[in-house]
Protein backbone atom coordinates (compact mmCIF):
# COMPACT_ATOMS: atom_id res chain seq x y z
CA UNK A 1 0.00 0.00 0.00
CA UNK A 2 1.88 3.34 -0.67
CA UNK A 3 2.25 5.50 1.98
CA UNK A 4 0.99 4.85 5.47
CA UNK A 5 -1.30 7.60 6.81
CA UNK A 6 0.04 9.79 9.64
CA UNK A 7 -1.83 10.27 12.81
CA UNK A 8 -3.14 13.55 11.73
CA UNK A 9 -4.72 12.06 8.57
CA UNK A 10 -6.28 9.21 10.27
CA UNK A 11 -7.51 11.65 12.77
CA UNK A 12 -9.29 14.17 10.29
CA UNK A 13 -10.57 11.38 8.04
CA UNK A 14 -12.49 9.86 11.37
CA UNK A 15 -13.57 13.82 11.63
CA UNK A 16 -14.88 14.04 8.07
CA UNK A 17 -16.72 11.13 8.90
CA UNK A 18 -18.53 11.71 12.13
CA UNK A 19 -19.22 15.08 11.22
CA UNK A 20 -20.63 13.60 7.96
CA UNK A 21 -23.05 11.30 9.94
CA UNK A 22 -24.20 13.68 12.22
CA UNK A 23 -24.82 15.76 9.30
CA UNK A 24 -26.80 13.43 7.17
CA UNK A 25 -28.45 11.87 10.36
CA UNK A 26 -30.17 15.13 11.39
CA UNK A 27 -30.97 16.00 7.22
CA UNK A 28 -28.87 18.87 7.44
CA UNK A 29 -26.72 19.74 3.95
CA UNK A 30 -23.20 18.00 3.89
CA UNK A 31 -19.84 19.39 4.23
CA UNK A 32 -17.97 20.49 1.30
CA UNK A 33 -14.89 19.70 1.35
CA UNK A 34 -12.11 22.03 0.29
CA UNK A 35 -9.51 19.12 -0.75
CA UNK A 36 -6.64 22.07 -1.60
CA UNK A 37 -6.56 22.32 2.57
CA UNK A 38 -5.51 18.94 3.21
CA UNK A 39 -3.03 16.80 3.24
CA UNK A 40 -1.43 15.27 -0.65
CA UNK A 41 -2.51 11.68 0.30
CA UNK A 42 -6.22 12.56 1.45
CA UNK A 43 -6.28 14.41 -1.90
CA UNK A 44 -5.39 11.70 -4.04
CA UNK A 45 -7.78 8.59 -4.83
CA UNK A 46 -8.60 6.12 -2.52
CA UNK A 47 -10.54 3.24 -1.60
CA UNK A 48 -11.89 2.89 1.64
CA UNK A 49 -14.95 0.89 3.72
CA UNK A 50 -16.18 2.93 7.03
CA UNK A 51 -17.64 0.57 9.63
CA UNK A 52 -20.23 1.97 12.13
CA UNK A 53 -20.47 -0.13 15.25
CA UNK A 54 -22.78 0.18 18.41
CA UNK A 55 -21.82 -1.38 21.74
CA UNK A 56 -19.56 -3.64 20.07
CA UNK A 57 -22.10 -4.66 17.02
CA UNK A 58 -21.96 -3.91 13.19
CA UNK A 59 -24.75 -1.43 13.12
CA UNK A 60 -23.84 -0.25 9.32
CA UNK A 61 -20.37 -1.09 6.68
CA UNK A 62 -19.87 0.53 3.22
CA UNK A 63 -16.74 1.18 0.80
CA UNK A 64 -15.69 0.32 -2.59
CA UNK A 65 -13.14 -2.10 -3.78
CA UNK A 66 -11.62 0.48 -6.69
CA UNK A 67 -10.36 4.05 -5.79
CA UNK A 68 -12.20 6.24 -8.18
CA UNK A 69 -12.40 9.78 -6.04
CA UNK A 70 -10.19 11.71 -3.64
CA UNK A 71 -9.59 9.15 -0.30
CA UNK A 72 -11.42 12.27 1.36
CA UNK A 73 -14.46 12.29 -0.55
CA UNK A 74 -14.74 8.44 -0.46
CA UNK A 75 -14.52 8.29 3.26
CA UNK A 76 -17.37 10.79 3.09
CA UNK A 77 -19.53 9.69 1.18
CA UNK A 78 -18.91 6.03 2.47
CA UNK A 79 -19.33 6.97 5.99
CA UNK A 80 -23.26 8.85 5.20
CA UNK A 81 -24.01 5.47 3.28
CA UNK A 82 -22.64 3.50 6.00
CA UNK A 83 -25.12 5.16 8.34
CA UNK A 84 -28.16 5.55 6.26
CA UNK A 85 -27.81 3.33 3.24
CA UNK A 86 -26.84 -0.01 5.12
CA UNK A 87 -29.94 -2.52 3.90
CA UNK A 88 -29.21 -4.96 6.81
CA UNK A 89 -30.28 -1.59 9.26
CA UNK A 90 -32.46 0.64 9.51
CA UNK A 91 -31.10 4.38 8.93
CA UNK A 92 -29.21 5.98 12.46
CA UNK A 93 -31.20 8.03 14.31
CA UNK A 94 -29.93 11.23 15.71
CA UNK A 95 -30.35 9.50 19.46
CA UNK A 96 -27.72 6.63 18.35
CA UNK A 97 -25.06 9.37 17.55
CA UNK A 98 -23.35 9.49 21.19
CA UNK A 99 -23.66 5.55 20.93
CA UNK A 100 -21.18 4.97 17.68
CA UNK A 101 -17.94 4.36 16.70
CA UNK A 102 -16.58 5.16 13.92
CA UNK A 103 -13.95 2.98 12.00
CA UNK A 104 -12.35 3.32 8.72
CA UNK A 105 -10.43 1.18 6.58
CA UNK A 106 -8.37 2.24 3.91
CA UNK A 107 -7.63 -0.79 0.59
CA UNK A 108 -4.77 -1.32 -1.24
CA UNK A 109 -5.32 -1.75 -5.10
CA UNK A 110 -6.63 -5.74 -5.25
CA UNK A 111 -4.76 -8.35 -6.94
CA UNK A 112 -5.93 -11.28 -8.60
CA UNK A 113 -5.36 -14.44 -6.17
CA UNK A 114 -4.40 -17.31 -9.25
CA UNK A 115 -5.01 -20.27 -7.30
CA UNK A 116 -5.46 -24.03 -9.12
CA UNK A 117 -7.46 -26.13 -6.73
CA UNK A 118 -9.65 -25.29 -2.96
CA UNK A 119 -6.69 -27.27 -0.83
CA UNK A 120 -4.48 -24.25 -2.50
CA UNK A 121 -6.48 -21.42 -2.00
CA UNK A 122 -7.16 -22.56 1.73
CA UNK A 123 -3.35 -23.27 2.07
CA UNK A 124 -2.61 -19.63 0.26
CA UNK A 125 -4.76 -17.87 1.94
CA UNK A 126 -3.33 -15.48 5.28
CA UNK A 127 -5.85 -15.18 7.99
CA UNK A 128 -6.27 -11.44 9.42
CA UNK A 129 -4.05 -9.98 6.42
CA UNK A 130 -5.75 -10.61 3.24
CA UNK A 131 -9.37 -9.39 2.22
CA UNK A 132 -10.42 -11.34 0.02
CA UNK A 133 -13.39 -11.03 -3.30
CA UNK A 134 -14.86 -13.93 -4.75
CA UNK A 135 -16.69 -13.49 -8.08
CA UNK A 136 -19.26 -15.81 -9.69
CA UNK A 137 -20.73 -14.49 -12.81
CA UNK A 138 -22.51 -11.34 -12.05
CA UNK A 139 -22.49 -12.03 -8.28
CA UNK A 140 -19.81 -10.38 -6.41
CA UNK A 141 -18.94 -10.46 -2.48
CA UNK A 142 -15.98 -9.36 -0.04
CA UNK A 143 -14.96 -9.45 3.14
CA UNK A 144 -12.22 -7.39 4.52
CA UNK A 145 -9.57 -8.04 6.85
CA UNK A 146 -11.06 -7.82 9.96
CA UNK A 147 -13.18 -9.95 9.17
CA UNK A 148 -10.82 -13.12 10.06
CA UNK A 149 -11.57 -11.92 13.92
CA UNK A 150 -15.17 -13.93 13.67
CA UNK A 151 -14.48 -16.21 11.07
CA UNK A 152 -10.98 -17.50 11.72
CA UNK A 153 -11.56 -20.78 10.11
CA UNK A 154 -10.76 -20.27 6.35
CA UNK A 155 -13.44 -23.12 5.29
CA UNK A 156 -15.87 -21.25 6.97
CA UNK A 157 -14.59 -17.50 6.35
CA UNK A 158 -14.59 -18.57 2.31
CA UNK A 159 -18.35 -20.18 2.91
CA UNK A 160 -19.71 -17.48 4.56
CA UNK A 161 -18.03 -15.36 1.86
CA UNK A 162 -20.26 -17.16 -0.77
CA UNK A 163 -23.51 -17.22 1.20
CA UNK A 164 -22.93 -13.59 1.09
CA UNK A 165 -22.33 -13.33 -2.63
CA UNK A 166 -25.65 -14.80 -2.69
CA UNK A 167 -23.88 -18.46 -3.34
CA UNK A 168 -24.07 -21.82 -1.77
CA UNK A 169 -21.63 -21.70 1.12
CA UNK A 170 -19.61 -24.65 -0.79
CA UNK A 171 -19.51 -23.23 -3.82
CA UNK A 172 -15.33 -22.59 -3.25
CA UNK A 173 -15.02 -25.75 -2.68
CA UNK A 174 -16.91 -27.24 -6.10
CA UNK A 175 -15.49 -25.36 -8.90
CA UNK A 176 -12.33 -22.20 -9.28
CA UNK A 177 -13.57 -18.90 -8.21
CA UNK A 178 -12.27 -15.36 -9.55
CA UNK A 179 -10.32 -14.45 -6.44
CA UNK A 180 -8.56 -10.75 -5.83
CA UNK A 181 -7.19 -10.28 -2.51
CA UNK A 182 -6.30 -7.16 -0.91
CA UNK A 183 -5.00 -5.41 2.46
CA UNK A 184 -6.01 -2.82 4.24
CA UNK A 185 -4.92 0.12 6.98
CA UNK A 186 -7.73 0.15 9.22
CA UNK A 187 -8.07 3.14 12.27
CA UNK A 188 -10.94 4.02 14.73
CA UNK A 189 -12.38 5.73 17.14
CA UNK A 190 -11.57 5.67 20.57
CA UNK A 191 -14.50 3.41 21.82
CA UNK A 192 -17.48 4.67 23.23
CA UNK A 193 -19.36 3.50 26.15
Amino acid sequence: MPGSLTLEEKTTLLKIARESIVKAVKGEAKINLDLSTLPVLLQEDGASFVTITKAGNLRGCIGTLEAYQALALDVQEHAVAAALEDYRFPSLTPRELDEISIEISRLSQPEVFEYQSSDELLQRLRPGIDGVILKDGFRRATFLPQVWKNLPDPVDFLSQLCMKMGSTPNLWHEQLLEVKTYQVEEFHEAQRS
